[in-house]
């Protein structure tokens, strides 16, 4: 799709009456949405911006919906963009010189102002005498944050005389399938904002009252809870949990699984925050009772003759497999969906059951679709003997899915898928640490098995997120090749670590 123009230099002629919006507190969408989650984060990210820390996390995803917005907006290659670089009040003008002109195209980030409230709005289409508006989302589903920002903007909206005749959120449908490069009809459905939208409408002014009154007044005295973390994980929480007593060494949090944070939830209303003085009467499942016991004694539990039960049986060769994947909210390559789970990367330790192992891997950095290269590798390992994964179910998804991908190769990715093995639950049944602190992952249970494996010792890549940030820079145009060959190392690096922690995760786990 080529840049839209722009309408910055259309009409001046105002087609909202709006007063100015001061730079430190002004409203918009996205402010709304956060007094709607805490009113003490509206009032520091206008006030101490300062103290924002941003996340990888909140990278990644402004990086996606940039990206979605981008498909969203090339199915309607006669649309226009509004400038907004120029500021809220410019691009506000802006798009007013093309409502007045009559401009019957679709409008991306048509900008409004209403009672001090700015919106931008993701897509306009013409309908009539009246427009179609569309809140463009990542998600595949509507959540009800995003019924609350398209009820704002349906507000300012109604507040500025724009005949709307439909008004939805626009989500992706994981069912989508590109069959043709960069053609991504059908990539979104739209999901209507219905009756159930009035009385969040209704409700906008008295938000809105509420919110420019808290940016008037002091810091609001809120004390951390739920609100720091849902929707969104809150940027200031550093700064609010600074004056809070120091947490336990082992809080009560700890506690894994959707029973161990549900008992949680019940100790810590009776007032108990330290997992080391809860009764050990109380620790009625046998998982969560292990647990206490090792945290408290500081003993590991490990049953090492149950493992050797459970293994011995796991033929050699022993190929020990992990992948690296990509997943996409905008599809790249034909064939493929959202969010579908790409494989651009394997480490493969092969153990003949002689003392020695044979290593194979695997990695694309060019771009292109890696599924088809990627089982082509894969065909060379052993096609007998046992496949090691830890969470076997990730794996065998995997290979299942090039399978289904790569129809040359699929008898040996599903022989390989038919004789994976998995160290996660052996792990969890038989062995735990308290430095693992709740997780059986292998990043967890590794520096308690064998401290001279350390992840933190990487030049590269050090989790999986971090691959796949290294991925995508990698396949970047516009990487150098000598940066490229540095994430290259990197990656390597990584995933290889990650199948000699199960090989060595193994042996000690049964010694």
């Amino acid at each position: 799709m080529t840049d839209p123009p722009h309408l910055s230099d259309l009409s001046d002629q105002s087609f909202v009456a709006t007063r100015p919006i001061p730079p430190r507190t002004g409203l918009s969408k996205s402010r709304i949405a956060i007094f709607e989650q805490c009113v003490k984060r509206l009032w520091l990210s206008v006030h101490m911006p300062e103290l924002t820390l941003e996340s990888d996390g909140t990278r990644r995803v402004f990086r996606i919906g940039h990206e979605v917005g981008a498909a969203a907006c090339a199915l309607y290659p006669d649309g226009i963009e509004i400038d907004g670089t120029a500021g809220m009040g410019a691009a506000a003008k802006a798009t007013a010189g093309a409502l007045v002109r009559d401009i019957r195209v679709p409008l991306f980030e048509a900008t409004f102002i209403h009672a001090g409230v700015a919106v931008r709005v993701d897509l306009m289409i013409p309908d009539g005498d009246g427009w179609q508006i569309a809140e463009v989302k990542s998600t595949t589903s509507v959540k009800p944050y995003q019924r609350a920002d398209l009820a704002t903007q349906l507000w300012v909206l109604d507040g500025c005389c724009v005949n709307v005749t439909r008004a939805s959120v626009r989500v992706i449908d994981r069912a989508f399938v590109l069959r043709t490069e960069g053609d991504y009809r059908g990539l979104f459905i739209d999901e209507p904002a219905g009756e159930g939208l009035a009385p969040l409408i209704a409700a906008r002014g008295d938000v809105v009252a509420s919110a420019v009154a808290t940016l008037a007044g002091c810091e609001p005295a809120i004390q951390p809870g739920a609100q720091c973390s849902e929707p969104f994980v809150c940027s200031f929480v550093g700064y609010c949990n600074r004056d809070l007593p120091p947490a336990p060494a082992w809080p009560v949090t700890l506690l894994p699984g959707m029973a161990g944070k549900t008992l949680a939830r019940a100790i810590a209303k009776d007032g108990i925050d330290n997992l080391l003085l809860v009764d050990a009467e109380r620790l009625t499942q046998p998982l969560l009772a292990r647990v206490h016991a090792a945290t408290v004694s500081g003993v590991p539990y490990h049953d090492a003759e149950a493992i050797r039960c459970e293994t011995d049986g796991w033929a050699y060769p022993r190929t020990f497999l992990d992948f690296e994947t990509i997943a996409f909210a905008v599809p790249r390559w034909v064939g493929t969906s959202p969010y579908q789970q790409i494989p651009f990367q394997f480490s493969a330790h092969v153990d003949h059951g002689e003392g020695d192992l044979e290593h194979t891997e695997f990695l694309s950095t060019d771009g292109a679709d890696p599924r088809a290269a990627c089982a082509a590798a894969l065909a060379s390992l052993p096609m007998t003997g046992a496949v090691v994964a830890w969470n076997a179910p990730f794996e065998r998804s995997c290979l299942l899915q090039l399978a289904s991908a790569v129809p040359g190769h699929a008898t040996a990715l599903r022989a390989l898928a038919g004789h994976l093995v998995d160290l996660l639950p052996v792990s969890r049944q038989h062995y735990y640490h308290r430095d693992m602190r709740g997780s059986w992952s292998i990043k967890a249970v590794l520096p308690t098995l064998a401290p001279e494996l350390n992840y933190n010792q990487l030049d590269g890549a050090r989790s999986g997120v971090e691959a796949q940030d290294a991925y995508l820079e990698a396949i970047d145009a516009a990487t150098s090749p000598e940066r490229r060959e540095l994430l290259r190392h990197g990656l390597l690096d990584y995933c290889r670590l990650d199948t000699m922690a199960m090989v060595v995760a193994l042996k000690r786990l049964r010694a």
